[in-house]
């Protein structure tokens, strides 16, 4: 509705002070004439708006205006007392903050909403963690946080996956949680690249500043270098004929493959599926811990893969 609308944009020119017209049509999923409407009817309504022309210019609202609108929808309330990943915020030293923080923002609301907001928290509760869980070494990211809020160069020790150790002075510019997994995002030699803080073996803070990209946004950044990563993986597909009874487990068995497609059953009953992988080693080792129940039709150079995985244990068994 448009009232709720001219409402979110007062309240995010109070919150961030000056926004584009674009950052407004992108915040609230309009077009860019849709806001120019807007703020023509905020305008005519007495909310003293102002845009800002050049560069650096945007919406803003005139003289420290505050608005004095204090009411919650119910599904704001919800959004508000959702709990987070508390495990995350454990991570972050946040844990007991969180919780104080929760019971002030209870107080102070009307007898009449403290019950629904108390209610959510019996619920719905989120865990991240797995189930078989395998807690990553996070003893950085103390470090790490101080260095992002003052905006100070570190010097790291850092680990690659292949064990290649280096030192190198970064410029952090947040932390993503990606699953229970941390990742420190940081400009290293004029570049701005992502870090696995597990592998972040010691961290110096320095006596020198730096100042943040103007136009960096992190979830922005984050969404585009995850679509990157995803795209820069190599893909193994295999055509198979699975026995019905291995179907479910199929997407369950591992992490290394995907199902993308199942076709009907064929003449003898059995499925046919396209699976996914990241490389020909791990769909043999895959296929063939299925024994009889999976059939390849194609390539044919898994085919003698699994045909000399089998061979060697077979040998390996002759001994």
């Amino acid at each position: 509705m448009r009232a709720d609308r001219l409402i979110s944009i007062l309240l995010l020119l109070q919150n961030h002070g000056k926004m584009t017209t674009k950052a407004l049509a992108n915040e609230l999923e309009v077009t860019e004439r849709t806001i120019h409407r807007d703020m023509e009817a905020l305008s005519v309504a007495g909310i003293p708006v102002l845009a800002e022309r050049g560069k650096h210019g945007g919406w803003r609202l005139v003289d420290q205006y505050r608005t004095k609108l204090t009411g919650l929808k119910d599904s704001e309330l919800k959004t508000l007392f959702l709990s987070p990943s508390y495990q995350l915020l454990s991570d972050l030293g946040f844990s007991k903050d969180w919780k104080e923080a929760r019971q002030k923002l209870l107080a102070a609301l009307p007898n009449s909403l403290q019950s629904q907001a108390d209610n959510l928290w019996n619920r719905i509760h989120i865990d991240i963690d797995p189930w078989k869980q395998s807690q990553h070494e996070t003893i950085a990211l103390n470090l790490l946080q101080q260095a992002l809020w003052e905006d100070r160069k570190i010097r790291i020790a850092y680990e690659k996956a292949n064990k290649e150790s280096s030192d190198r002075i970064v410029e952090p510019l947040g932390l993503v949680a990606k699953g229970r997994t941390w990742y420190l995002v940081a400009v290293s030699n004029q570049e701005i690249k992502n870090f696995r803080v597990s592998r972040v073996k010691s961290v110096e803070l320095l006596n020198e500043s730096f100042i943040r990209p103007p136009d960096f946004q992190l979830a922005d950044y984050w969404a585009e270098s995850k679509q990157n990563f995803v795209q820069s993986l190599p893909v193994f597909e295999v055509d198979v004929e699975a026995c019905p009874a291995v179907i479910q487990r199929l997407s369950f068995s591992g992490r290394f493959v995907q199902v993308v497609s199942t076709g009907s059953p064929n003449e003898n009953g059995w499925i046919p599926v396209k699976l996914s992988f990241d490389t020909r080693q791990e769909a043999a080792s895959y296929i063939i811990g299925f024994g009889d129940q999976i059939k390849i039709i194609s390539p044919s150079s898994l085919i003698d893969s699994v045909k000399r995985i089998g061979e060697s244990v077979l040998s390996l068994y002759k001994r």
